[in-house]
């Protein structure tokens, strides 16, 4: 028999977790889509060793499992003085934000990835019409550019927030109580797995919906050419005389 008054109550108490995961997906969601234009800049530069250095970066980020990646920062930093006796130890010394470094720098590569590729399929003659019209690199970048980026990496860019939405559940093995965290308390006392791990992927796939959804919002609005070919064409009428 399904025990549907369990079922109840253990997501209303993994749903009181919600805040934490959504913040480590936020936080991790900015400060990782901020990173990767940094990197994105240096990937596309002109000198091999800002190139060089976006390159073994992006390798070493995506080919290495994030779990690591966490367990690293968490458990490694602690170990050098220098970072002991910074300024930055007190900030380091805390799990979450030590789930949301980590976070941030493994979307970082992987969305530095997705822009360029993005980038690079921005149609030249675009590009070459907005110089020859006499737009300074700033405004051909934030009036041409950008949007059309921004368009072409939306798909791969939703996919890369699922992802990282799916990932903050790894934060509950540094003690960030996060829904994953929560779950694994409660089976602790209760022994029931199923139920509990059921309400939490619950949780999950409500929010990595939202996601979607948002997505294919903005993906409508910057593509305006879908909203029109939408509406119906005005009706002709006949001339005089048919």
């Amino acid at each position: 028999m399904i025990d549907f008054a369990f079922l109840f109550d253990t997501f209303l108490k993994l749903s009181a977790a919600l805040p934490v995961t959504l913040g480590l997906f936020i936080s991790a969601f900015i400060c990782g889509g901020l990173l990767a234009i940094g990197i994105l800049s240096l990937r596309m530069s002109r000198w091999r060793v800002l190139s060089g250095f976006a390159r073994g970066y992006i390798l070493v980020f995506r080919g290495s499992p994030l779990m690591i990646q966490l367990f690293l920062i968490y458990y490694g930093l602690g170990q050098f003085g220098v970072i002991r006796h910074s300024f930055v130890w007190p900030f380091l010394r805390e799990p979450f934000i030590c789930a949301v470094l980590a976070l941030s720098l493994c979307t970082a590569a992987y969305t530095a990835e997705i822009l360029r590729g993005a980038l690079l399929a921005v149609p030249a003659g675009q590009v070459e019409a907005g110089l020859a019209c006499g737009m300074s690199r700033w405004l051909l970048l934030r009036r041409i550019i950008a949007p059309i980026m921004l368009r072409y990496a939306l798909p791969a860019y939703s996919t890369e927030a699922i992802l990282l939405v799916k990932s903050t559940a790894l934060a509950s093995l540094v003690t960030v109580w996060d829904v994953t965290g929560v779950a694994q308390q409660i089976i602790q006392r209760t022994y029931r797995t199923m139920e509990v791990f059921v309400c939490a992927a619950a949780i999950y796939l409500i929010l990595n919906f939202i996601i979607v959804q948002l997505y294919a919002l903005l993906e409508r609005r910057l593509t305006p050419a879908h909203r029109v070919a939408k509406k119906p064409l005005p009706a002709v009428k006949p001339l005089a005389g048919e």
